[in-house]
């Protein structure tokens, strides 16, 4: 049994896959103001999949999905996003399931249950061969519920033989603290695959989680990047924007220059790391470099990557659960005003 293939009318996936993911799946069972729970697909590294495929990105995503009702509507809709399943087969194991709460300003929170589900069950060998047959693949993204200690065999060795395959490797912190019992061996995990990364992704949130508690979040950031070989790492603020610093010292922001009405930040961090790995993939510096060693980014570089993230979570933002946006979406956003910019 397969998941059904995509019909007459549908486009095939895109091609060829220049990226592969690495995370949870699940559904997120977000909270109304009556009680009710609503279904709406989710998972942080389902969510930025889906919105990588949504822009036209060649994508692989390496996690089995559940035979039953949420794994199928997740299968439909990865498969609308024009994305590659590296296992069609549907796994007998259940759906994970997050309940989210939203505060009065639509931040979530999260609760999480995940024991014996379907997109637990990879392991590090097959995700690695999976990989090595890709010939185009360029970067290889994980993060957030992948980061758990008790996932740290699976997903390290994983890293370790595709930043050594010359793949640019991507972490998205993205921190759950609420689904682990010992927060020591959680930090000690996540540091562990961020010293595999290329680049890393953090919030403010994620750099208090992870111990880094200067009150100036670039401080931290700083002080984070500095314990890990990444080259780049890309510091989510909310409404003041995004930041992203070099190894070498280079800092840059951005903010959005138009208003943004939210309804709620379901997925918006999934979002802006899309539409930054979008804009990556663009840039003529990716294309001429032959292994992630190769690649250097300068500023103008550095702004289109924060111009097409920024304009991405926004677009999130406005819509209730995590509604990625399309090409044509971001493209027509930032024809109405880019974000500003500036060096720090």
């Amino acid at each position: 049994m397969v998941f059904p293939s995509p019909t007459a009318t549908s486009q095939a996936p895109n091609s060829p896959i220049t990226v592969t993911t690495a995370g949870e799946a699940l559904m997120d069972m977000i909270q109304e103001a009556d009680g009710r729970l609503r279904p709406c697909d989710g998972g942080a590294v389902y969510n930025l999949t889906r919105a990588l495929g949504l822009q036209g990105v060649g994508t692989l995503y390496l996690n089995p999905l559940s035979q039953d009702r949420f794994g199928r509507g997740l299968a439909r809709a990865i498969a609308a996003a024009r994305v590659t399943l590296a296992h069609p087969a549907p796994a007998h194991e259940p759906t994970s399931l997050a309940v989210v709460s939203l505060d009065e300003a639509g931040k979530a929170s999260y609760s999480f249950y995940r024991e014996g589900v379907a997109d637990r069950q990879v392991d590090a060998a097959t995700m690695t061969a999976q990989c090595a047959a890709q010939p185009a693949l360029k970067i290889a993204v994980t993060g957030c519920l992948a980061l758990v200690a008790d996932d740290s065999h699976k997903y390290l060795p994983w890293l370790q033989a595709q930043r050594a395959a010359g793949r640019l490797v991507v972490v998205d912190a993205n921190l759950r603290p609420a689904i682990v019992p010992d927060m020591a061996a959680y930090q000690a995990s996540v540091m562990a695959a961020l010293g595999e990364a290329d680049i890393v992704k953090v919030s403010d949130d994620d750099l208090h989680i992870l111990g880094f508690n200067n009150p100036d979040p670039l401080v931290a950031a700083r002080a984070l990047l500095a314990q890990t070989p990444a080259r780049w790492l890309a510091l989510t603020l909310g409404a003041q924007g995004a930041v992203i610093l070099a190894r070498d010292g280079g800092a840059w922001q951005a903010a959005e220059s138009q208003p943004v009405k939210v309804a709620d930040t379901v997925g918006a961090g999934d979002s802006f790391l899309a539409g930054l790995l979008v804009a990556l993939l663009d840039r003529p510096a990716l294309r001429a470099a032959k292994t992630a060693a190769d690649l250097r980014l300068d500023a103008s570089d550095v702004e289109d990557l924060l111009a097409n993230a920024i304009a991405c979570a926004s677009l999130c933002v406005m819509e209730t659960g995590c509604v990625p946006p399309t090409r044509e979406q971001v493209l027509q956003r930032l024809s109405a005003g880019r974000p500003s910019f500036r060096a720090l």
